[in-house]
């Protein structure tokens, strides 16, 4: 298996309001078969409904809103964007579930979960360059174990 990602796929109860809070924090998408589809740097968020998705899995759905072990990230580019994101969040509907602050590890961050419970963080990280284009490159972190 090749080391990359093509797609994130969030089921969701309601497509409609999942399409309109992306689309409230600038996000623009494409439904096709009650399907939507962003364009997110190099691979695709997709938005799906919640019972489809598991089904298309061949597993049981689960209840909705819980945290399921899987978080998102967005990098930005300064604490101030940081803090601009969440705001936007709040006002598209989503909750944040984390103030930005300084983290134990040094840089500024803050997380949030949008209308389905799909968690977020936000974070501004000096040592993750981010390219023109958004696509992050890690640092070596030097001595660790792979």
């Amino acid at each position: 298996m090749e080391q990359r990602i093509t797609l994130v796929t969030l089921g969701v109860s309601d497509l409609a309001r999942a399409r309109g809070f992306y689309e409230a924090l600038g996000w623009r998408g494409q439904e096709v078969q009650e399907t939507v589809f962003f364009q997110a740097g190099g691979l695709a968020l997709v938005l799906w409904g919640r019972e489809a998705l598991a089904r298309d899995c061949g597993v049981e759905p689960g209840p909705a809103g819980g945290f399921g072990g899987i978080v998102l990230a967005h990098n930005v580019r300064s604490e101030a964007e940081v803090d601009e994101l969440l705001a936007a969040v709040r006002r598209a509907g989503g909750s944040v579930t984390k103030p930005a602050a300084v983290n134990a590890i040094g840089f500024y961050s803050g997380a949030f979960a949008d209308p389905d419970g799909h968690c977020w963080e936000v974070a501004h990280n000096p040592g993750f360059h981010l390219a023109a284009d958004g696509s992050v490159t890690l640092p070596d972190f030097g001595g660790a174990k792979t």
